[in-house]
């Protein structure tokens, strides 16, 4: 039997790759936790669950274990929670063993008896896990949706992991009012990643985009509030998806691997440390001890070494070291049914509690950025005794955006919300802000013409030569553009008058010349 374990290459895999972040592997100890002891507390929603596959057209896929050449289209596995308003008075809340038949699906062995869940799955099988397996949850399954409209996150899991691996926080999360979404983190060509992180990197970012465009399809997400969260290999993901898309208003980061491996982000031709420009945070795991370091040689600068946080700088960026939590521990599995390694973790009491400030992070973070909730905010800027922490639980610090000067665009997107109204008055009140701004003239001329040859916003490109004419009055160019401007309105006769005016600074300027000569005739 043990022959034919699904996760025996995949735990080589594991500890090859990524065995700075996987070292709860080692030196194990049975743990004692539960759902109930982690205690959350969940909001006045009540959890609606909902799982179901779809397929990425523009993608194929091999389902590994069936052993043919057959391509299919890249099935999309989609774990969803959600507010619900239904009364559950006499329903039944999901189990543990429910969300192991979603992983039992997503690993591709669907027909697998339960009673080999814990032999078969990357958890021993011992009578406390077989606990944790018939525990409730906070969840029902398909309850109705709650009205109204709800911001969005989508969940990135980590290094090859089921879509249910953070299901405690992802029920707390919509509890509190969040529609959350997640599919499994799996390979390129197949349900396994290949060599090249690289490639599978920029594959998840794909699913994560695919769950943001599915999202969209739900009349109860609102979808100009979306948070996007990954754990461990799920973090490199999604600063590669929030990069390339604007949707996304949020960041948080479960130990990401984005820590740990920032040379592998530099290999995506979509990384840009410089278009992080929404609000960042990232929780870390408890320093490396030094007997772990050594005898399973990992760079101790991994304990202090963070070069993403230190390359950004157009936004706020928070940073929490927990120290009471090693990397695993972020996730409701590794809480439940990982084991611990007696060389560094600490009690499970002490791991429950860290994951539930977690939790607690996460949620005022989110409320903050996409709710702009003020009490959320004073929790993310307290420092963590005033939140209530012990002082030994948490590091915290934070990183304040560098400030950026005032520039075109962010003229023409004041303008553009003014309808090109009232420029003059727009321009001076710029100035008492930002009195370095500087208006350029080639800018103005290129608007300009861009609106006035637009049949819909003809007039708004005349507002912005007369503004351009008030700033830059010797300009025989700019008057050469309100005179085509006129021209294109039909207004003749102050075309004749912008062109002559554009004469008088130029008298060479030939496409005066000539309009006025056609004009006159």
């Amino acid at each position: 039997m043990a022959s034919l374990k699904v996760n025996a290459n995949l735990f080589i895999v594991r500890l090859t790759i990524l065995s700075i972040l996987m070292l709860f592997q080692v030196y194990l100890i049975t743990a004692q936790t539960s759902l109930k002891e982690i205690d959350l507390e969940n909001g006045h929603y009540n959890v609606g669950f909902r799982h179901y596959t779809t397929s990425d057209s523009t993608r194929t896929y091999s389902r590994i274990y069936d052993y043919t050449k057959a391509k299919v289209a890249r099935p999309i596995s989609v774990s969803m929670w959600y507010p619900s308003r239904q009364n559950v008075e006499g329903l039944e809340p999901l189990q543990v063993v429910d969300y192991f038949e979603i992983l039992k699906e997503e690993e591709e062995w669907e027909h697998l008896p339960n009673e080999q869940l814990l032999n078969w799955f990357y958890y021993t099988n011992t009578p406390e896990n077989q606990k944790h397996l018939e525990e409730k949850t906070t969840a029902y399954a398909s309850a109705e949706f709650g009205k109204g409209k709800f911001p969005v996150i989508i969940y990135a899991p980590s290094f090859q992991a089921s879509s249910i691996e953070n299901f405690a926080l992802c029920e707390y999360l919509a509890s509190h009012g969040f529609v959350v979404m997640s599919s499994p983190s799996k390979g390129t060509e197949t349900r396994w990643f290949g060599n090249n992180n690289a490639k599978e990197m920029e594959t998840q970012a794909r699913d994560v985009e695919f769950l943001m465009k599915e999202a969209g399809k739900f009349p109860m997400v609102d979808y100009d509030r979306m948070a996007i969260m990954g754990f461990s290999f799920g973090g490199l993901s999604n600063i590669i998806v929030q990069n390339r898309n604007d949707h996304v208003k949020a960041v948080v980061s479960l130990d990401g691997t984005e820590r740990y491996q920032y040379g592998l982000l530099n290999r995506s031709p979509f990384f840009d440390a410089g278009k992080i420009d929404v609000p960042y945070i990232h929780m870390a795991q408890k320093d490396i001890p030094e007997i772990v370091l050594k005898e399973d040689q990992i760079d101790a600068e991994l304990n202090s070494r963070f070069q993403l946080y230190d390359s950004i700088s157009n936004s706020k960026s928070y940073r929490l070291k927990f120290h009471d939590l090693t990397h695993s521990y972020f996730s409701s599995l590794g809480v439940l049914f990982a084991h611990r390694d007696p060389r560094q973790d600490k009690s499970d009491p002490e791991i429950m509690e860290s994951y539930k400030w977690v939790a607690a992070y996460t949620l005022n973070f989110i409320e903050a950025t996409l709710n702009q909730d003020k009490k959320a905010s004073e929790f993310i800027e307290n420092g963590p005794l005033a939140n209530g922490m012990a002082k030994s639980l948490v590091t915290q610090t934070i990183k304040q955006p560098k400030i950026r000067k005032f520039n075109f665009q962010d003229f023409n997107d004041l303008a553009l919300a003014k309808n090109y109204e009232n420029l003059h008055q727009l321009y001076d009140s710029i100035l008492k802000s930002h009195p370095s701004f500087k208006m350029q003239e080639g800018d103005l001329n290129m608007l300009g013409l861009q609106l006035v040859f637009n049949p819909n916003r003809s007039s708004q490109g005349i507002h912005v030569f007369k503004l351009a004419i008030t700033l830059f009055p010797n300009s025989f160019n700019l008057y050469d553009s309100l005179a085509e401007g006129y021209l294109y309105l039909g207004e003749k006769e102050k075309a004749i008058e912008s062109f002559e005016k554009s004469l008088e600074l130029n008298s060479q300027n030939q496409n005066a010349i000539s309009r006025l000569e056609q004009l006159k005739k």
